[in-house]
């Protein structure tokens, strides 16, 4: 009776009890469901023979007895709604859990029974505790190993813009730096875990403090965080902050983000883009162009972005709701679309899509500008195709766009001029009268 009141023994019992009482519900449960799926086929194959509506040309009887006792049977078999089930997980981990939990209550009984017969405990569980831990580490660091070679692998690609390689090494030297700190403290953790044990035969040693210790795990991290620091300092600069003769060398292009699209404006012969207001969006203008601006007139509208490979191409990016973020991770290029304030991404393509297609051996592949930011509930699907050929098919391309600047934009131009004449005139007509 001592044991059973210091470990509990009837609290773990009765949570047995109750597994085995909602296991049971279950296969009753499941009994039921299969009992009335075998009434519903009997029911089935007994209909038609109690009423024939018509002697069948060619009888099928043997043919239909054999296709309802296999009906019969696949329902009965068929227990796949059961194993899709949440719940049926939740309870396998909660009587894992419980078996474990004997297990361990009866390894204490036995220990405790041992103790009281004047024996040595039968188990080391410091030893135990420790050989887990070496476990631990070699099974850790395997993981690390086959998530570098498998998932980096398919994660880590080539970059397809110059600016990218300067990322793609700032990447990798911050990935083996913190990688092999990870690889050292953790076999210094678990090794010192194991050979460390706790044990009878031997006294903790008491160490509270050590001054060269203290710097070097002080100084080493600074030096190292400073170097990538700088680093990402000056390579983000580099990307972010282009030359004036680099960036009248660039395509402009303004790609403007909404839920859930993206409108893309090039910028024409000048290569300059007209400003925009939004109090000027209308059904035939949707990104409130300024059309007052003789910049704007030679602006093109176009459903996808195709750009020039060995050429800069520079994005004006913006938003007319919320925050979006425009990302093409081929090229490493992202930078937010915010509402009201342009941002600016400068890239250069390396390769062409039909190189690109040579060289991951995908016909079907295509560079994709995305959304990195949840805008909304179709996030999922704000997405643009975004095709690299040469100059010359670039240029054969960019001649082919409408103009936004067209008929019908005009025509409201001038009915917007007329009216807002009439109440010019209409008001000052008011205030002659008034004199």
């Amino acid at each position: 009776m001592g044991l059973i009141k210091k470990y509990n023994i009837k609290g773990f019992l009765s949570l047995v009890v109750l597994c085995l009482l909602l296991g049971s519900s279950i296969s009753l449960i499941a009994q039921t469901t299969d009992t009335a799926a075998a009434t519903k086929a009997d029911t089935a194959i007994a209909a038609p023979a109690a009423k024939p509506t018509s002697a069948p040309l060619i009888s099928t009887a043997v043919d239909t007895a054999k296709s309802a006792a296999a009906t019969v049977v696949g329902a009965e078999a068929d227990h796949s709604a059961v194993y899709k089930s949440a719940w049926f997980y939740v309870l396998l981990f909660l009587l894992l859990c419980v078996f474990i939990g004997i297990v361990g209550k009866i390894l204490k009984v036995y220990e405790l029974s041992r103790e009281m017969q004047g024996k040595k405990a039968g188990f080391d569980w410091q030893k135990v505790q420790g050989v887990l831990f070496a476990i631990a580490l070699v099974l850790g660091l395997y993981g690390v190993y086959w998530s570098y070679t498998v998932q980096g692998a398919m994660s880590v690609t080539e970059s397809a813009s110059v600016h990218g390689e300067g990322l793609d090494f700032m990447f990798m030297v911050t990935t083996i730096i913190t990688t092999i700190v990870f690889v050292l403290t953790h076999i210094f953790l678990f090794g010192f875990s194991f050979k460390y044990r706790g044990s009878v035969e031997r006294k903790a040693y008491f160490y509270p403090h050590n001054n060269a210790v203290e710097r070097i795990w002080t100084i080493v991290p600074a030096i190292a965080l400073t170097v990538l620091v700088l680093l990402g300092f000056f390579t983000w600069r580099g990307i972010t902050s282009p030359s004036e003769a680099e960036q009248k060398k660039a395509v402009l292009i303004e790609v403007r983000g909404e839920q859930f699209k993206w409108n893309i404006r090039y910028s024409g012969s000048d290569n300059q883009v007209g400003v925009s207001n939004y109090k000027l969006i209308t059904p035939t203008n949707g990104l409130g162009i300024d059309f007052k601006d003789r910049k704007s007139w030679d602006d093109k509208l176009a459903g996808e972005i195709v750009i020039p490979v060995n050429r800069p191409t520079r994005v004006m990016i913006g938003s007319k709701d919320v925050l979006h973020s425009f990302y093409i991770p081929d090229f490493r290029v992202q930078m937010n679309a915010v509402p009201g304030m342009p941002t600016f991404f400068q890239f250069t393509p390396k390769y062409t899509t039909a190189q690109m297609r040579e060289k991951l051996n995908d016909p079907k592949f295509d560079f994709v500008l995305l959304c990195a930011k949840i805008c909304g509930s179709g996030h999922y699907n704000m997405q643009s195709k975004v095709t690299v050929v040469s100059e010359a098919e670039y240029a054969a391309w960019e001649a082919k766009l409408p103009v936004m600047y067209n008929d019908d934009v005009k025509k409201e131009l001038q009915m917007a001029e007329a009216k807002a004449s009439g109440l010019n005139n209409k008001v000052a007509l008011n205030t002659n009268n008034n004199r």
